[in-house]
């Protein structure tokens, strides 16, 4: 027969991680993916759009070719721009997101 001990026999099981602190974060990350998803979609169409018929041709009077052209400029300038605040927003999300687990 074998000799148990005590401690061993008292111990609790090991329970499951608690995920309910990281839900917060986790739905905090998937709001800004969407906004940052949205905005990557509307933002450079839009612009694209706008800026041919108000800017381009309207405004500045180039020819319908010459405004294709310079709209696609604005648009990859736009996408550019977001993607570079998303790094920014996702950088500073993950150092905060550290700096909070290191002080537990």
């Amino acid at each position: 027969m074998e000799r148990y001990d005590k401690g061993s026999l008292n111990a609790a099981p090991a329970l499951a991680p608690d995920f309910r602190q990281n839900e917060g974060s986790l739905l905090s990350t998937l709001k800004t993916l969407l906004f940052f998803t949205v905005l990557m979609i509307m933002l450079p169409i839009g612009l694209y759009f706008s800026s041919k018929v108000y800017v381009f041709e309207a405004t500045l009077g180039m020819s319908n070719r010459d405004s294709y052209f310079y709209a696609a400029i604005v648009a990859v300038v736009a996408v550019h721009v977001v993607l570079a605040l998303f790094v920014y927003v996702a950088w500073n999300e993950g150092s905060r997101q550290w700096r909070d687990g290191k002080e537990d």
